[in-house]
């Protein structure tokens, strides 16, 4: 039997799973919203960073993982906030909060500001251990997800998908999409080999992604 390309993250081991308990049971912390590269704080540890389209659900994913509501503020207005957020988990750790991307209605000089900035960063920060790419697992990889995986592809940024919303699928639409996906990051060479499969709302998936953070060196 052949392994499915892309499997779904198992549930992590008792000892990798309190591993990334103990690391998100630190305090976490805003720093500062970066709009240009000489903002940036000190690369003096670790980052990861989560990128997604709007309304994926990104910032309640990032306060499921700290534990601490309201750490990262989804915008009311989808594509607004054009700033890379910085927030400490942690002495050791920063987590790094990707502006939302594809919202049509953002001003076309933003978007390219945006972009120009973001491809500077994830080229040019060499304590980026691992980017996630949040996709809504109801709706699948959509051709703006697709060139954020181009970006980090030419980038050489290893990135892993992560799929949010998993609890609003029905089992039988879960694996369609879930198919679809797989099929959009085998084109991906910066892809992880592993998708993780996250419901903020209900807390699955949680423990999963701490222990993966947790993990890289």
């Amino acid at each position: 039997m052949n392994a499915l390309p892309f499997p779904l993250a198992d549930a992590p081991e008792p000892d990798a799973a309190e591993a990334g308990r103990k690391l998100f049971a630190g305090p976490s912390e805003f720093v500062k919203g970066v709009v240009a590269m000489s903002g940036l704080p000190a690369p003096d540890r670790l980052e990861v960073c989560f990128a997604g389209r709007s309304n994926v659900g990104k910032s309640s994913l990032i306060n499921a993982l700290t534990g601490t509501k309201g750490l990262a503020r989804a915008s009311n207005t989808p594509g607004r906030t054009q700033e890379i957020n910085f927030f400490t988990q942690g002495p050791d750790l920063y987590l790094v909060d990707l502006p939302g991307y594809g919202y049509a209605n953002a001003p076309l000089k933003v978007v390219e500001k945006w972009q120009k900035l973001l491809k500077q960063y994830l080229s040019g920060r060499q304590t980026l251990r691992r980017a996630f790419v949040l996709i809504d697992a109801r709706h699948g990889v959509k051709p703006v997800d697709d060139e954020i995986m181009k970006l980090l592809d030419t980038s050489a940024v290893t990135f892993q998908c992560v799929m949010t919303k998993a609890d609003k699928v029905k089992a039988n639409e879960r694996q369609k999409v879930l198919d679809q996906v797989r099929a959009a990051l085998t084109k991906h060479p910066a892809a992880f080999p592993e998708i993780v499969l996250t419901s903020s709302e209900k807390g699955d998936g949680i423990s999963t992604l701490r222990s993966i953070i947790a993990h890289l060196e």
